[in-house]
């Protein structure tokens, strides 16, 4: 099948994967005979285990295999070929034979996936290739001894997947399926053989990857999380990603929650039946994996799904039963980011300010580092690469090109040491060499998204366009420099003419934009050399024309080459440097190679200094590198003079010492200087409030402005944590006479987010304030939160963040909350949070109450009230001022095209009272013992045959050319079916029904039963300003205000009792087709025992329609009557709750079968509930979109809050 075809029905429809092969293999017990059979019968090793041969020995049993799960309902079924490559069938002395495995394991499966689509040909069955991890790993050492050695080489995997790739393909393939990746760059070995069988064969081969977990800490085995996992793969085009084995579905379903969040394709799951057992199997059963994925469904993050480890036929038969029942994950838009990889993903925003590339690991920008690696210390070379992670780098710059140095050689074993080392190994690599070899070398490397740097037009376009398709090849974004054929591009207009055409190549060779990054090149200025003065600005204008003129593109530059001319003169350079950051990040540069200790933060630099230098750099007069020259031979006694009084600072207030150390990132006197304010002030809390944390607002503010960096803001956190750490005694002390617990917080620092200063301030006051906190850390995952607030009662959750996709992470931990049931009240905090932010994004997805704290001490003051007797007033306060910061914020955006909740009611329905029918009974009415008979004249066959796919209209498909004959077929058996179902009396029919006075009460309708009982049903309006009227249900019930009285029906009825009997007993019998088709004659069984039930009422007890005629069933499925019954759920009524209130009204759960869930689902499902009106004007409508007013409104009225609104009616906001 062509991809576009599976991306056809992806779109429709979730698509059902198999379960695990391995398995039910194990079903069989087969020995050492039947995996060898006749061929390998003298073979010189043991070959139990070897699945995989099995499809040459033992076709049958693999056949076999393939038939259940494609019986069970399986849409794809997957290839035994999981091991079959050339590096795994090593140990079995079989690598001779890998694709003569692999074309036979797919040639199985696609006779076996044809067979089942030519039965039913509206349910295509697929064939996907498996292609699993190999049993070695290219970014992990086996040797403990020496953790830059590697059992297996990228060139190596990629010969062996390719060959496995071609068998797959060869022997009918759909899909391949590169899954249970524990090494990601095993995996972008796969992709990258895949990539050279697609351009060899000229075909897109749809691929799907799917990762695996090694534990509790959410990580791959080589260590990288799951947003760096999807980052390191998203180059290839994807059909799905997703995540399989290890975990169960209920541990998995939070990692697919992140996957889904970050992944631009669609989303797969495939977790094994639960956790193993003691004895290492899976005790899950059916029905529980099944609940469990329905999570997964009902938050809408999958595509496709199956199982793993320890599933079964039975398992993806319980699956078939729901997956109908939701909507696929809509494909996202692209979002266009740049996001690079190391362990840990990094995505290149505006809001990061300036992405920092440490150049202390290029040999060219460490005379030490360049030392270490031509003396073989790579451990001490390590230490440099450690250093820059910590001092702030974001991605650090690797570079070995020296004449001394075996620049491939030493290029491999030092990224193989970087992947040893997980916290320099966390931030991306930028491979940097001049020479091709050796980049690939790298690339062969790094399991994340890495930079090339770089490649140009230097060598002409045919190289660039080989170069750039294998950077893409290999997953890497590349810096582009800005050389061609006439050599390096030095003025703005030359850097605009070669930026263009390079960027037009790439675009042709489609190269995403956002992985492009030019370096129009930083050249020294100030040189003497005329045509040299317009270097700085050029480069400034020429970042400016092209994130203007090429969307997505990034810049960067190596900023030390501007200073070149002033070496020895470091006051002169970091000036230099400060300024022309400053201004090339104002007009858009988003990175650069720099070394923070060669920067000064912007609004520090002398105002004399800044002058000179911002006269050379953005070339504002003609002598400008002469009077800079002058300038720069005073500076240096100056500098010198200045070591002298280096302590000057320390004259000053305690204020401004301590606001300059924070601002410097010096440590050496901020203990004393914390304990001096201490003693001046009396409250370590006051220190905090009044003199840390204005010194480090004022930090993030110049951060913020562009005129301090990373590097900079690590070393000022620093000082603030040596400064909190000599007050946190004094806090604890002050606090020593509370010997109560005031309650149990859990406080964490949420996933991405390693700052945790703030938070260990709050623990520390909280606990001293007799709160029992249980601090979780940093990078703390969503699910971890919630499961250890939950296991230990928490009263409250801190959740802290500094960085701006913080926020989305607390937002993800009230989803989960919520998703949860949970009601603990949640305290975020953070340099980024505010009252506005949490009252709009965070508030809305959380029934419970969110508060933000504004400092430290305000955090106790938030829980005392939350714990206190006045809790509830409170909560209701900050809700409050919660729905008055949201009105500001939604009055501000641009309203959609509704009209206001007053003007739909000015345009509703009116009723008069002269058309109120009179009801001839009240009261309600038990249905039992109801003959099938009865209500078999008024079944709907129009929607019983688009459930097989079939189009047309009853009776006349059973005469149509192409559907016919399969037609009559499907409606022959179902008479059948039914026949037997009469005389079995297999299913039942139960109901109630009743009509009671009532009164329309604006968009309300109020009934009233006969001992006075009154029950609100609030409907909702349309807001529809295309629509003539804006249309409720409520308007077919005269007002009360006429003093009138009306009548209104309620009902809740089902044909599905003992369904699930008798869906069982024909699975139990491996008769699926009977299963299906008694579903679906349940679900066209309870429409017409609705139609029935609707002509009893309208006939007998509301009295209105004569029974002097016969009723024409087929007038009746037409709805040509008087009357309509409106179903909650439906487009009129569709809030499902309201289901609550007609159970309770005609006492259902005591009289019938059916069980209203907590989510107001009907069980059985085959089941209908809902209300009748009489009015002979009542149409059906669709309310449609609401706006957030009557939301309100309708929460108000139906005594819900907005947030339990949202989620029962999703699709009406």
């Amino acid at each position: 099948m062509k991809r576009s075809d599976i991306e056809r029905l992806l779109s429709e429809r979730i698509l059902l994967l198999d379960g695990g092969l391995g398995t039910m293999v194990q079903r069989y017990g087969l020995d050492e005979a039947a995996y060898r059979g006749e061929e390998f019968g003298s073979w010189e090793r043991p070959l139990k285990g070897c699945n995989d041969l099995l499809v040459l020995t033992r076709p049958d049993v693999i056949r076999e295999i393939h038939e259940e799960y494609l019986k069970a309902g399986a849409d794809i079924i997957t290839t035994d070929s999981f091991n079959a490559n050339a590096v795994s069938l090593a140990d079995y002395g079989l690598g001779g034979y890998v694709y003569r495995i692999n074309r036979a394991a797919a040639a199985i499966a696609r006779e076996a996936a044809d067979r089942f689509t030519a039965v039913d040909t509206s349910k295509p069955r697929l064939v996907a290739g498996s292609m699993g991890p190999t049993n070695r790993t290219a970014s992990v050492s086996a040797d403990v001894n020496d953790p830059a050695a590697r059992e297996v080489t990228f060139e190596a995997l990629a010969v062996a997947y390719a060959e496995q790739a071609r068998g797959l393909i060869d022997g009918g393939a759909d899909i391949l399926l590169i899954e249970t990746v524990f090494d990601t760059l095993n995996a972008k070995a796969a992709l990258f053989a895949v990539a050279e069988l697609c351009e060899e064969l000229g075909r897109d081969i749809p691929v799907m990857v799917s990762g695996t977990l090694a534990d509790a800490s959410g990580r791959t085995l080589s260590g990288q999380t799951v947003e760096a996992f999807y980052t390191s793969v998203a180059h290839a085009p994807l059909l799905t990603v997703g995540l399989n084995c290890a975990y169960g579905a209920r541990q998995m379903l939070p990692y697919i929650e992140r996957l889904a969040s970050v992944a631009e394709c669609r989303v797969s799951a495939h977790p094994n039946a639960g956790l193993p057992n003691v004895m290492g199997g899976y005790d899950e059963t059916p029905a529980a994996f099944a609940a469990d994925i329905e999570e997964f469904l009902r938050r809408g993050l999958l595509n496709i799904v199956g199982g793993c480890c320890g599933t079964t036929p039975e398992h993806i038969s319980e699956l078939s039963k729901i997956v109908g029942k939701y909507s696929p994950r809509p494909l996202p838009e692209p979002r266009h980011q740049t996001a690079l990889s190391g362990l840990e993903r990094l995505v290149v925003t505006p809001e990061a300010n300036f992405i920092n590339i440490g150049e202390r690991t290029n040999v060219a920008g460490s005379a030490k580092f360049a030392r270490l690696i031509r003396e073989g210390n790579f451990d001490e070379a390590l230490s440099v690469a450690r250093a820059q992670v910590e001092a702030g780098a974001q991605i650090i710059d690797v570079c070995m090109d020296d004449g001394l140095i075996d620049a491939e050689e030493a290029m491999t074993r030092f990224l193989n040491l970087v992947a040893s080392e997980p916290e320099i190994a966390r931030v991306p690599v930028m491979i940097d060499s001049s020479r091709w070899n050796v980049l690939e070398a790298g690339l062969r490397c790094v399991q994340g998204k890495s930079v090339v740097n770089s490649i140009s037009l230097k060598e002409g376009e045919e190289e660039f366009r080989r170069k750039a398709r294998l950077v893409h090849r290999y997953g890497a974004a590349a810096v582009v420099m800005l050389f061609d054929e006439r050599g390096q591009a030095d003025t703005l207009a030359r850097k605009i003419e070669v930026a263009k055409r390079a960027f037009d190549i790439l675009a042709e060779e489609k190269f995403p934009a956002e992985d492009i990054i030019i370096d129009p090149n930083v050249l020294a200025v100030a040189t003497g050399i005329e045509e040299h003065d317009r270097y700085g600005l050029d480069f400034i204008e020429a970042v400016r024309w092209i994130k203007t003129n090429l969307p997505h593109v990034k810049v960067s530059g190596g900023v030390s080459n501007l200073s070149f001319a002033f070496r020895g003169n470091n006051a002169v350079r970091e000036a230099m440097h400060s300024s022309f950051l400053y201004h090339a990040c104002q007009a858009g540069m988003d990175m650069g190679i720099v070394n923070p200790a060669m920067l000064q933060i912007y609004s520090d630099i002398d105002p004399e200094m800044l002058e000179h230098v911002e006269d050379v750099v953005l070339a504002r007069r003609p002598d400008a590198a002469e009077r800079l020259t002058a300038f720069a031979a005073g500076v240096k006694p100056q500098a010198a003079q200045h070591d002298l009084h280096a302590d000057e600072w320390r004259k000053g207030s305690l204020q401004e010492r301590i606001s300059h150390a924070m601002l410097k990132g010096i440590t050496d006197f901020i203990e004393e200087d914390a304990m001096e304010a201490y003693r001046s002030l009396g409250s370590p809390l006051a220190v905090i409030d009044r003199m840390l944390m204005p010194a480090m607002e004022q930090v993030g503010k110049l951060f913020g402005e562009g005129k301090m960096f990373l590097p900079q803001v690590v070393k000022s956190a620093r000082v603030m944590k040596r400064a909190v750490g000599v007050l946190t005694p004094y806090i604890e002390q002050g606090m020593s006479h509370v010997s109560h617990s005031a309650g149990r917080v859990v406080m964490a620092t949420v996933k991405g987010d390693v700052h945790d200063i703030g938070k260990n301030i709050v623990s520390v006051v909280l606990s001293c304030n007799g709160y029992d906190v249980r601090d979780l850390g940093v990078m703390v995952e969503c699910n971890r939160i919630v499961d250890e607030a939950i296991a230990c009662g928490a009263d409250a959750i801190g959740l802290s963040g500094l960085i701006t996709p913080s926020l989305e992470e607390m937002i993800r931990v009230l989803r989960e909350l919520e998703s949860r049931g949970c009601r603990i009240p949640v305290v975020v905090g953070g340099a980024t949070t505010s009252d506005m932010h949490t009252a709009v994004k965070m508030a809305p997805e959380y029934s419970g109450v969110v508060i933000r704290s504004r400092d430290a001490s305000d955090n106790a003051r938030i829980l005392s009230r939350l714990m206190g007797d006045g809790r509830e007033a409170y909560i209701a306060e900050v809700r409050r001022e919660q729905a008055r910061l949201r009105e500001d914020f939604e009055r501000g955006l641009e309203r959609r095209n509704l009209l206001t909740l007053a003007e739909a009611r000015a345009r509703r329905h009116v009723k008069r009272v002269e058309d109120i029918v009179p009801a001839a009974h009240v009261g309600r009415l038990v249905l039992h013992d109801i003959d099938i008979e009865q209500v078999e004249p008024f079944i709907d066959w129009n929607f019983f045959f688009p459930a097989w796919g079939l189009k047309g209209r009853y009776p006349e498909i059973l005469d149509d050319a192409k559907y016919g004959e399969q037609a009559r077929k499907l409606h022959s058996d179902a008479l059948a079916l039914l026949e037997r179902i009469k005389r079995k009396r297999s299913l039942r029919l139960e109901g109630v029904v009743g009509i009671f006075e009532a009164v329309g009460r604006g968009d309300d309708i109020e009934i009233t039963d006969r001992h006075g009982k009154r029950v609100v049903m609030a409907q909702l309006r349309s807001q529809r300003a295309e629509e003539p009227e804006s249309l409720s249900v409520a308007d077919y019930v005269v007002q009360a205000d006429t003093g009138a009285t009306d009548h209104v029906g309620v009902f809740a009825l089902t044909a599905g009792a003992g369904l699930k009997e008798l869906e069982k007993s024909f699975r139990d019998s491996g008769d699926d087709y009977n299963a299906i088709l008694s579903k679906l004659l349940a679900d066209r069984l309870t429409e017409a025992f609705a139609e029935m039930m609707h002509l009893f009422v309208r006939r007998e007890m509301w009295g209105y329609e004569g029974t002097d005629t016969e009723a024409r069933p087929a007038d009746i499925i037409e709805g040509r009557y008087q009357g309509l019954r409106y179903a909650f759920g439906y487009p009129a009524t569709p809030d499902h709750s309201l289901k609550r209130e007609v159970f309770e009204l005609l006492s259902i759960e005591r009289t019938t079968s059916m069980r209203l869930t907590d989510n107001w689902m009907i069980d059985p499902g085959e089941a209908l509930c809902g209300m009748i009106v009489a009015d002979r004007d009542a149409r059906y409508f669709a309310v449609g979109t609401v706006d957030d007013e009557q939301v309100a409104d309708y929460a108000r009225r139906r005594g819900l809050t907005e947030d339990d609104i949202r989620r029962i009616m999703p699709r009406n906001l």
